[in-house]
Order: C-alpha cells, then sequence, then structure tokens
C-alpha cells in the first residue's frame, strides 16, 4: 500500500497497542475512548491487511505482522517527534547550529567582534558564515534558507521579508591624528578642499551618501576610490586622505591606526541599519533566538519597538 492511503495517527495508536497488549490501557494512555481505539485498530486491520492483534490469555497479542512492524513504526515515530521537540526549543548553550550572515565589510568590522564574544558566553558551539549582502542573489538565498539573517540597508527587497531596526548611523570624516589641515571641526568650504578617499558600496545604504552628495552640485576632490572599507584604516594613517564613514565604524579603527574623527559638516540622509529574514524563518526558534541576541547587542533604546 502507499502510504498516503493511511491515517498517520494510526501509527501512535498501533505503537501504544504494541506497547500495553490493552485496548483499554492503550486509550487510557492516549487520553482517548475505550470505542475509539478499537475503532482505529478495525481502520489498521482493514488498511494493513491483517489482523494485528488477537486475544488470548495474555491480553491483545501481536501477529507476526504486528511484530514485524513494531520497530520501524517506533522509529519513524521517535524520529519525528525529535525533530519537532527540536523546532519547539532551541538550546544556544549546547547548540552547534552553523548560521549565515550576509553583511558588507564595515558591519563585520562593526558587528562581529562583540557578536563573536557574546556568542562565546552564551552558545559557544553555534558557528558563524558570513557573506556578502551585495550579492545578486540575496534574496533567493534568503528564501531558499542559505542565508539566515541579513544586516544593512537593502534596496529592492521583495515581499516575503521581515525586517527591524537596529539603529540609524551618523556619519563623521575620518583622517589621520596629526593632519597638517584639519584642527578639529570642518566647515563644508574645507570639506570640499580636502582631498578623499572615497569608497563605492553598490546596493548597500552607504552608497546613498556619495549620491546625495553629488546632488549637492559640488564635487569631491576624490584622490583614490576602492570597493571596501576594510582598507580606510591603513590608507588614511598613511596620507592625508579624508574618508566620510560611519561613526561606528570610525571608533573601531581610530586607535588602532592613529586616526581621529569629527562631526561631518553636511547634512547627510538618514537611513537605517536594520536585521532582515525570510518569512519561512519567523517563527524557527534558532533564527528567533540569534535575532532577539542581536537586538538585545546591538539596537538603541530609541528604534526598539514592543
Amino acid at each position: 500500500m502507499h502510504l498516503r492511503e493511511l491515517d498517520l495517527n494510526l501509527l501512535t495508536i498501533l505503537q501504544q497497542l504494541l506497547q500495553s497488549h490493552s485496548v483499554s490501557q492503550a486509550a487510557q494512555q492516549l487520553n482517548m475512548t475505550q470505542p475509539a481505539v478499537s475503532n482505529a485498530l478495525k481502520r489498521l486491520r482493514v488498511a494493513l491487511q491483517d489482523d494485528l492483534f488477537v486475544r488470548s490469555s495474555h491480553g491483545m497479542t501481536p501477529t507476526p505482522y504486528a511484530l514485524e512492524l513494531a520497530e520501524p513504526v517506533a522509529y519513524a515515530l521517535n524520529t519525528l517527534q525529535s525533530a519537532l521537540s527540536r523546532r519547539e526549543h532551541f538550546d544556544a548553550a549546547t547548540s552547534q547550529r552553523r548560521f549565515h550572515l550576509a553583511m558588507t565589510d564595515v558591519g563585520e568590522v562593526y558587528f562581529m567582534p562583540t557578536l563573536m564574544r557574546s556568542l562565546a558566553e552564551h552558545a559557544p558551539h553555534v558557528h558563524i558564515h558570513c557573506s556578502r549582502t551585495h550579492s545578486g542573489s540575496l534574496a533567493q538565498d534568503m528564501s531558499e534558507g542559505d542565508i539566515d539573517l541579513a544586516l544593512g540597508t537593502l534596496t529592492d527587497i521583495p515581499d516575503g521579508f521581515f525586517q527591524q531596526r537596529l539603529f540609524r548611523p551618523h556619519y563623521v570624516c575620518l583622517y589621520r591624528r596629526d593632519h597638517p589641515a584639519i584642527r578639529g571641526a570642518i566647515d563644508l568650504e574645507q570639506f570640499y578642499a580636502l582631498e578623499h578617499l572615497a569608497v563605492t558600496s553598490a546596493n548597500t545604504g552607504h552608497a546613498v551618501v556619495d549620491q546625495w552628495l553629488a546632488r549637492e552640485g559640488r564635487q569631491r576632490r576624490v584622490r583614490l576610490t576602492v570597493p571596501h572599507f576594510l582598507s580606510v584604516g591603513p590608507i588614511l594613517q598613511h596620507t592625508d586622505l579624508v574618508a566620510t564613514v560611519p561613526e561606528r565604524l570610525a571608533r573601531r579603527v581610530q586607535t588602532a591606526f592613529e586616526l581621529d574623527s569629527c562631526p561631518h559638516p553636511a547634512a547627510l540622509p538618514d537611513i537605517a541599519i536594520n536585521i532582515y529574514w525570510h518569512a519561512k524563518l519567523n517563527r524557527d526558534p534558532a533564527n528567533l533566538w540569534l535575532r532577539q541576541h542581536l537586538l538585545a547587542l546591538f539596537q538603541e533604546r530609541s528604534e526598539s519597538t514592543p
């Protein structure tokens, strides 16, 4: 027979009958009435074309075919119950789950040191794999479950995704500590007079900054353009260039590369750094745990929601 022809609920009753050898005891264990268990046994006999149990002085004695079914039925039901139990609960302290996160390089610099330090305490066996948010297949990868969460500011997110705000980054001017032309804050005239290191971050919120500056009608004196933020620190350390970067990145790299920063003189647009996840993982306990952990670590109080 085909499995689709059998009511799988009957297998739970079959397993209980195999354990108790009694219709009344099986009914009690399953919190069912005795007639309901008897009726289920009749349906099983018809579906499997075997008596399954015969009455004897020792109760309901299983037939050879019923005994043959005992082990595979118990294994199947236990496997299914184990899978359902894992879904109901995520134990961060013992889990060896591998999470796949997508973020920019500046996201790695800001998020990963704090996250990994926290995981070492709360989820010491969890693994993290990072990939880039500007991948052309990000939405598909998330919908297929290959990416658990994305962090940043993403554009053109299709339907079927959730997001939650972490914070709104402020931008600063970053430069070497002994820059000969900068003493404290700078104004717009000096900003446009300085030579700049520009970072191109396509398909991320940081690209909005460059677009806004370009729309102002004045061109920065860009001497160097790089495709990511990771090289900003060492480049600024050994040049007189100035870079526009998120304040959180500036705080991470200033000490290591002997840099300084000041408030940005331009009224740059307001963007948001969010957590994104696909609807199929919205109720996944592991995904939910990691989302809540990230919110606890990085969400600004002004961005929190009930």
